[in-house]
C-alpha cells in the first residue's frame, strides 16, 4: 500500500509542465515549476515544515510552544499545517494588502490571525515586522520564525526545490526565473543550480515599489523607490539575509496592471489557476525575451494557488476599479 504518514509527507516532488499559449513568442522551452500541487497549495510548505524541524531540533521550538510570524500568507498556511501535525499553535501577523481569502484560510487551519497597516515604515510599532516581534516576546513558549532572516528557508530550497529541478530537466536548465520576496528560493535553488552547472543563470522578478532591483545593480539601498504597490508575495522594502545577491544574475521589474493581467491570462490561456506572484513571473519571462535562443530550457516559479485571489485578480470589478481593465 502506498501512503503518507501525515499531510507533512507529500510536501514536495512537484510536477514540471510546459507553457505553452504564452511562450510562443520565445525561441526557448518554458517550463513552470508548479508548487500549488504542495498541500497548503504554495512553495512555503517547504521552507515552513525545514524551519520548524531546524527549530524542534535545537530547541528554539519547545513542546506544546505557539509559533508566531509576519506573513503574506502562504508561510502561514505551511506552518499551520506542521503545526497541526505536530501539536503547536500558531498566531500570524498579516500586513492589510493581503486578499481577505489568505486571512480566511489561516483562521480555517485554526491560526489566530492579527491584521497590521501597510502603508507604515518596517521599524513602525504598528508594521508587520514589529508587531509580530513584539507578540513573540510577550508571548511565553513561543518562537518568532523570522522567515526572511531564518537560514533554513534558502536551506529547504537547496536540498528539495533546486534537486528536483535539476533531476527533472536532466541536468539541461540554462534559465531560472523566480519571484523574490523573502529571497530563500532564489537562492537556495539559484546555489544549488550554480554548483552543478555555473553557467544556468538566475533572474529575479521584481515589482516597482521594491528596493531588490536597484539595490542589486548599484549596491545603493534607494528609499525613494519605495511605495506602496498592489502585487502579493514579491518585492521587499528590507534587504533580508535570505536574498544572496551573489547568486543572482539580474532582476526584471513587472508592474501591479501586467501582474494582475498575466494572472488572469495563466488561468484562461493555459488552464493554470495560480497566484499573483506567478502573472509577475511569467510577464517577467517574457521581458527577458532577449537573453533565450533556441536551445535555452527556461524554468520559471509558481509560487501558489488562484483560490487566495478571487477577490483580487479574479474579480473583474476589482480589476476594473484598478484600472488594469477596459
Amino acid at each position: 500500500m502506498e501512503y503518507a504518514e501525515n499531510i507533512l509527507g507529500t510536501i514536495g516532488n512537484t510536477p514540471l509542465v510546459k507553457i505553452n499559449t504564452l511562450a510562443k513568442e520565445l525561441p526557448c522551452l518554458v517550463l513552470a515549476k508548479y508548487e500549488t500541487f504542495n498541500p497548503g497549495n504554495s512553495i512555503k510548505d517547504r521552507m515552513a515544515l525545514k524551519m520548524i524541524e531546524d527549530a524542534e531540533a535545537d530547541g528554539r521550538l519547545q513542546p506544546g510552544g505557539t509559533i508566531i510570524e509576519g506573513t503574506s500568507g502562504n508561510t502561514g498556511m505551511g506552518l499551520a499545517l506542521a503545526a497541526i501535525v505536530k501539536g503547536y499553535k500558531c498566531i500570524f501577523v498579516l500586513a492589510d494588502k493581503q486578499s481577505k481569502e489568505k486571512c480566511d484560510i489561516l483562521r480555517a487551519v485554526g491560526a489566530e490571525v492579527v491584521v497590521c497597516p501597510t502603508a507604515v515604515e518596517p521599524e513602525d510599532p504598528r508594521s508587520y515586522y514589529s508587531v509580530s516581534k513584539r507578540l513573540a516576546k510577550e508571548t511565553p513558549n513561543s518562537w518568532y520564525v523570522n522567515q526572511y532572516d531564518n537560514p533554513s528557508n534558502t536551506k529547504a530550497h537547496y536540498e528539495s526545490t533546486g534537486p528536483e529541478i535539476w533531476k527533472q530537466t536532466d541536468g539541461k536548465i540554462t534559465h531560472f526565473v523566480v519571484g523574490v520576496g523573502t529571497g530563500g528560493t532564489i537562492s537556495g535553488v539559484g546555489k544549488y543550480l550554480k554548483e552543478q552547472n555555473p553557467n544556468v543563470k538566475v533572474w529575479g522578478v521584481d515589482t516597482y515599489g521594491s528596493v531588490f532591483k536597484k539595490y542589486h545593480e548599484t549596491g545603493i539601498f534607494d528609499e525613494k523607490e519605495i511605495y506602496p504597490y498592489v502585487t502579493e508575495g514579491i518585492g521587499e522594502d528590507i534587504l533580508p539575509k535570505n536574498v544572496d545577491f551573489s547568486i543572482i544574475d539580474g532582476f526584471t521589474k513587472v508592474t501591479d496592471k501586467d501582474g494582475a493581467v498575466y494572472t488572469q491570462r495563466l488561468a484562461k490561456e493555459e488552464g493554470m489557476f495560480l497566484g499573483n506572484s506567478a502573472g509577475s513571473a511569467i510577464k517577467g519571462v517574457l521581458q527577458l525575451k532577449e537573453h533565450f535562443t533556441k536551445d535555452d530550457v527556461v524554468v520559471v516559479l509558481f509560487h501558489d494557488h488562484g483560490s487566495r485571489y478571487i477577490g483580487k485578480m479574479f474579480n473583474d470589478d476589482w480589476m476594473r476599479e484598478k484600472g488594469y481593465l477596459e
